[in-house]
């Protein structure tokens, strides 16, 4: 009798460790590929006449504080794009190969920003210039990197920056505020607040811009 009271138990244990493994591979959600056809990334291919430089944005909580969400602005002198690993954010002119979005215009990038911004978050816009080499080598490594699963926005940009000259100190972590906070550190990092008065629930209410590209 113990032992069937045991095994049921034991059964019972199991039974728990994989419903609480399923619902958390679900709470994570798989990477979704995305790879936009040859014409229209080259079509978008954005160039900016700004210095080379490497962008940090961090969707922070408005209230809580809390890191909620990264993304990565790289501004080579080839052209300038978004790493936005896992997000949400699609413009129909703006094509997308795995978590890179290209064309990101001054429009665009402003897009960017509003789309996340709302009453319940911030957006945190941090840049550091660097040289057009490290530039070119972050543009190759987002767009080698591949699609990004759920909640690994964070640790994705941090892997990308331990790559590069003058990053190798980029901390592993899952947590977008830590991130934030290293990259603050960084010599000659800028810092810029976005806040926004849209509805929490802002996506069917931010304006996108009719057309980004000419």
């Amino acid at each position: 009798m113990a032992n069937l009271v045991e095994g049921g138990a034991l059964r019972g244990l199991r039974l728990g460790m994989l419903l609480l493994a399923a619902a958390f591979l679900t709470a994570c959600g798989a990477a979704e590929p995305v790879w936009a056809p040859d014409t229209e990334v080259s079509r978008s291919v954005y160039r900016d006449d700004g210095p080379a430089a490497i962008t940090l944005f961090t969707v922070v909580g408005a209230k809580s504080g809390v890191g909620a969400h990264s993304g990565l602005m790289v501004n080579a002198p080839s052209q300038r794009a978004i790493f936005d690993p896992a997000g949400t954010f699609n413009h129909p002119h703006l094509p997308e190969r795995n978590d890179v979005i290209f064309g990101m215009s001054d429009a665009a990038v402003a897009f960017y920003i509003d789309y996340h911004a709302r009453v319940t978050y911030d957006v945190i816009e941090q840049t550091v210039l660097v040289s057009p080499e490290v530039a070119e080598l972050a543009l190759a490594r987002i767009q080698a990197y591949g699609a990004v699963a759920k909640a690994q926005c964070a640790d994705s940009i941090t892997d990308i920056l331990a790559g590069l000259p003058g990053f190798e100190d980029a901390p592993q972590t899952m947590f977008p505020k830590k991130v934030m906070t290293w990259f603050a550190d960084l010599p000659g990092a800028t810092y810029e607040l976005h806040s926004d008065d849209s509805p929490a629930q802002n996506g069917n209410s931010v304006e996108a811009p009719h057309l980004l590209l000419n």
